[in-house]
């Protein structure tokens, strides 16, 4: 199985942006996380991050055909981009939208996700190990196929 993990504008900066929300741990933390976690699950894994909206659907549409799941926290691009939700439903591609922090209890505008209902599953505030249960349920779904 190959995953690809997106990661949307302002992750690179964990562990530096409100750590009392987004914990204290940093980028480099969460991809060594991810890899070791793949490598563990015999899962092929390419992490991708961007604080650009074009960028992100570039790297959703080059993945169609090549990936069998991707993992995405689009980060503010959450609440504003309809492209991302339109570049994952053009795909098809199984995708889990996550969130390190638990979206229900902060701001009214972040409570809107537009990617959400592309998305097969959403995992928000488990903090960096959502990314984990989201490639593990992709894991079995794939394995469901």
């Amino acid at each position: 199985m190959k995953i690809l993990v997106i990661n949307g504008p302002n992750i690179n900066m964990l562990g530096v942006r409100e750590p009392d929300i987004y914990g204290k741990e940093d980028f480099g933390f969460l991809c060594k996380n991810i890899k070791n976690h793949c490598k563990l699950k015999g899962v092929r894994v390419k992490l991708y991050q961007s604080n650009h909206e074009g960028d992100l659907v570039t790297a959703i549409q080059k993945a169609y055909g090549k990936i069998d799941g991707i993992v995405i926290n689009p980060g503010a691009y959450t609440h504003t981009s309809i492209a991302l939700l339109d570049a994952v439903k053009s795909v098809g591609i199984p995708t889990v939208e996550v969130h390190i922090s638990d979206l229900s209890k902060r701001e009214d505008f972040r409570q809107i996700s537009f990617i959400r209902s592309a998305c097969v599953k959403t995992i928000t505030g488990h903090g960096i190990k959502g990314y984990i249960e989201a490639v593990d349920y992709l894991r079995e779904l794939g394995d469901n196929k």
